[in-house]
């Protein structure tokens, strides 16, 4: 029997299963598992695990490690299923998506090759108006690449120890050491900035550390001879259930959240050392388990550029389809599990040198990046003057921006930042007061002061709400307690100013509870909305000025730049990415914010929807411009012709400009 038969542990494969299996689920909609994300950390814990006793047990043998080796043996177990992933996912979205998003998802292609797209997407997560980042279809790219990265490092760190310090004292002074201190950075980051917690390498080495802990002798040889160890492998198993069914995306993921997950693999891990027929062990080692678990590597690859695209060509995918959707995952993965993965992995040609893994590994990594380079470079030449309008569109900044991006706070910042528009020396002064869906209306009012002598005063903070309500920030995944703080300040700003007239907007359906954004947590009742709305525009309007609160604009079912681009791609109208009105708008919302302000004096509710929609519909284009950059955001192009409007409706006839 060869070393690798006799090591092998058919609970580890089952493990994989279920970890795969949360995340397959998770991403395509099809149970009740919001929590099935954190399938990747099981991987994480396994991956630890198994590298780690791997490298000790040669470090015994030999007292060393085979660097080249080693990685010559990951390149053949990793690389070709990956890079074939990779390629298909551009071929097919050469037909599927619109040449801006090709060049941009080509980008993530080229960060996936190179195992560093978890720190490509750490610039995403903090760009309010960056491209979706779910609809990227190599976004699952990132745990590989913090398990590629753990792999170059690991090996190195541990023949380091093992030099210094002989045996496996050494080697678990150090294991302890990394997973206190990476899990106490994480804990702490995820509390203060939630995506360098989830994405960066160093923050996830206590999980990969875990694993290494319960894979040395003395925790296998305790394992074995502890008498619990079947009920401890139980009770692991229900850590995991426990955490796949409670915690969400929501929540303040990784940090202290993730230690179920981890100390139920680890559980599950040590129970399995002891072989006992009364453990999971036996569960997990049954057919169906250890045959998910051999194609855990391609499942997890293929699942998620198969849902996406599907979600793409069909929004509204239904159960059915969500099912056809897993079918055509399980043949993809069984055909790159029997023709590439298997084949390159166990190749005895490849496995005669490490030489020869290593020149796969720089072909395959050189074909990858090669590939992605040049799929952005012809769908760049792929970009006609239509789809370049409708980029230019949604790329242009406000009028506010176009002065200094930081006329708009960002999430941390506390202390107000006033710009101004217009004038200099002004007959009027009017403040521009909110979040970003204030910032989109600087561009009409920009036009409108320049017309009238006027001087607008922005006071503007991306995802922060005029009304004095609790906020949750979703990028932050906390508590968003910068933005009551900013509040506060800019309110005392804007009394000092003594401005003529105040104008309020921001994003209602991202705080309030509402049915066409309501898939967001943490959202206000409409009752707490209606309060802290009036707790906010009684102050304002206590210093003198009117005060006028804008409607929300609608949201669409859709981000419209990329929606129309692709339609024009495709060969269809943009007219397939309006929404219907009853879906865009929720006027229990505006019924509550009029009610709101109906008795409090100088204060006055505008809408309007009537720019945006007609009586059933709210359409992608209007008079042959973009409305939205993204679902909710005025394009600025679109802005600026709506400055007559908006006029006419805010100030009537206290100004000299006329518009059509």
């Amino acid at each position: 029997m060869s070393a690798a038969a006799s090591t092998f542990r058919p609970d580890i494969e089952g493990l994989r299963a279920i970890a795969v299996g949360g995340v397959v689920a998770f991403h395509f909609g099809m149970s009740n598992l919001p929590g099935g994300f954190i399938g990747v950390d099981i991987f994480f814990v396994i991956s630890g695990f198994l590298i780690t006793r791997h490298l000790m047990q040669e470090i015994g043998r030999s007292g060393t490690v085979d660097l080249w080796r080693f990685y010559g043996r990951r390149a053949r177990r990793l690389l070709p299923a990956s890079l074939l992933v990779i390629v298909a996912t551009l071929v097919v979205g050469y037909f599927i998506l619109a040449p801006s998003e090709q060049q941009l998802y080509a980008k993530g292609a080229l960060f996936a090759s190179s195992y560093v797209i978890n720190l490509w997407l750490l610039r995403w997560s903090f760009d309010y108006f960056a491209a979706d980042t779910a609809n990227n279809p190599f976004l699952h790219f990132w745990s590989l690449s913090v398990e590629e990265q753990f792999y170059l490092l690991w090996p190195a760190f541990l023949l380091l120890v093992a030099r210094f310090r002989p045996g496996e004292r050494g080697v678990a002074v150090f294991l302890g050491v990394a997973a206190v201190a990476s899990f106490a950075a994480c804990a702490w980051m995820t509390t203060v900035s939630q995506p360098w917690a989830f994405y960066f390498s160093p923050l996830r080495a206590w999980e990969f550390a875990v694993g290494g802990l319960v894979s040395l002798t003395v925790a296998e040889r305790w394992a074995s001879g502890f008498r619990f160890a079947p009920v401890m492998g139980w009770a692991g198993l229900a850590l995991i259930g426990a955490t796949y069914l409670t915690v969400s995306e929501a929540d303040p993921f990784p940090g202290f959240l993730a230690l179920l997950p981890v100390i139920g693999t680890a559980m599950l891990l040590l129970s399995g050392a002891r072989q006992s027929a009364a453990g999971p062990a036996a569960l997990l080692s049954l057919a169906p388990f250890q045959w998910t678990g051999k194609l855990s590597y391609s499942l997890y690859l293929w699942h998620w550029p198969v849902i996406v695209y599907a979600t793409i060509l069909w929004p509204d995918l239904t159960l059915g389809g969500r099912l056809a959707c897993l079918l055509v995952t399980v043949g993809l993965s069984v055909l790159s599990y029997r023709f590439v993965e298997n084949p390159v992995r166990l190749s005895g040609w490849l496995s005669a040198g490490s030489a020869r893994s290593l020149g796969l590994a720089v072909l395959l990594t050189s074909l990858g990046v090669t590939l992605s380079y040049g799929t952005a470079q012809l769908a760049a030449r792929s970009v006609d003057p239509d789809q370049r309008l409708i980029a230019e569109s949604a790329a242009r900044s406000s009028s506010a921006r176009q002065i200094d991006t930081a006329c708009v706070a960002s999430l941390e910042q506390t202390e107000p930042r006033s710009c101004s528009l217009g004038a200099s020396q002004p007959r009027k002064t009017i403040v521009l007061f909110g979040d970003s869906h204030a910032d989109h209306w600087s561009t009409p009012l920009a036009k409108i002061a320049e017309a009238n002598n006027w001087r607008v005063v922005t006071y503007l903070k991306s995802s922060c709400s005029v009304a004095a309500v609790p906020t949750w920030n979703v990028r932050l995944m906390r508590a968003y307690g910068e933005c009551d703080a900013w509040r506060k300040s800019a309110m005392k700003e804007i009394a000092d100013l003594k401005p003529d007239a105040v104008i309020v907007a921001q994003f209602s359906y991202s705080y309030v509870e509402n049915d066409v954004n309501g898939d967001l947590d943490h959202l206000v009742t409409r009752d707490v909305w209606a309060n802290g709305l009036r707790t906010s525009l009684a102050a304002l309007s206590e210093t003198g000025a009117e005060v006028v609160l804008l409607r929300d604009v609608p949201v669409h079912k859709s981000y419209l730049d990329r929606c129309v681009a692709r339609s024009l791609w495709q060969g269809r109208s943009a007219a397939v990415c309006d929404t219907p009105r009853n879906q865009a708008i929720d006027e229990r919302v505006s019924e509550t914010e009029q009610a709101a302000t109906s008795r409090l004096p100088g204060v006055r509710y505008v809408d309007l929807t009537e720019l945006f929609c007609n009586e059933t519909t709210c359409p992608a284009m209007i008079g042959g411009k973009l409305t939205f950059r993204d679902r909710h955001h005025i394009a600025t192009p679109y802005a600026a012709t709506l400055a007559g409007s908006m006029q006419r409706a805010i100030f009537g006839n206290q100004v000299a400009a006329r518009w059509p």
